[in-house]
């Protein structure tokens, strides 16, 4: 939030956060930094990164939605995990992700952002979400890679060619059925496999030495 000074320096945190990577060497790490509202204070929680299996990008997951939306979109304040407990609680094997939707529009993923295509263009929502940095990249890509976009809340019940969601952890992830209702031919579209491949060549390209 604006005005809200982390009690460590970046050059700190990114020397703590490697000293914890190293300890879980050779295996990846992934980390959460929590910065506290009353006074700057900085946590970190790590656990071990487990990568998606290869079938969830080949075959694309089904996902449902949900009335619902964050209090406060622009921040991912932990509060939230305890707001939406039970919604939650329907994440399973069948359902891969709930998508938040307000007045009968897509907002984003309980955990992710969401993307709608209907031909070379990505429908997208604006505002009422939380805008991450994943997000971004991948709209970037999308228009070098020709596509426009629409930026919109799409519509629960819109015929897509094609949808998928992002994250940091998880990449461009392909989406084949909304509430039941499969979405384009049912399977993984041309689209999410151009931008999931460039998503993860753009991530290799800018990675940089970290545990040195």
């Amino acid at each position: 939030e604006q005005g809200l000074v982390p009690s460590v320096s970046e050059p700190t945190l990114r020397l703590r956060l490697a000293e914890l990577a190293k300890i879980h060497l050779p295996h990846e790490t992934r980390f959460r930094v929590i910065l506290t509202k009353n006074d700057g204070s900085v946590y970190v929680g790590f656990q071990p990164f487990i990568p998606l299996p290869r079938a969830v990008y080949d075959n694309g997951v089904k996902v449902i939605t949900a009335e619902m939306a964050r209090k406060s979109p622009r921040v991912k304040d932990t509060g939230f995990i305890t707001s939406s407990k039970e919604q939650r609680k329907q994440v399973s094997a069948e359902v891969f992700e709930i998508l938040m939707s307000k007045n009968g529009k897509i907002l984003e993923g309980m955990t992710s952002n969401f993307y709608g295509v209907i031909g070379g263009t990505i429908i997208t929502a604006q505002s009422g979400i939380l805008l991450g940095v994943t997000r971004r990249a991948v709209l970037r890509i999308a228009r070098g890679e020709g596509m426009s976009i629409e930026y919109r809340a799409p519509l629960v019940n819109e015929k897509f060619s094609e949808a998928f969601l992002t994250s940091s952890s998880r990449g461009v992830v392909p989406i084949v059925s909304i509430n039941g209702r499969p979405v384009g031919q049912g399977r993984v579209g041309k689209w999410a496999k151009v931008l999931s491949k460039a998503y993860q060549a753009y991530v290799e390209e800018r990675s940089e030495e970290f545990i040195r």
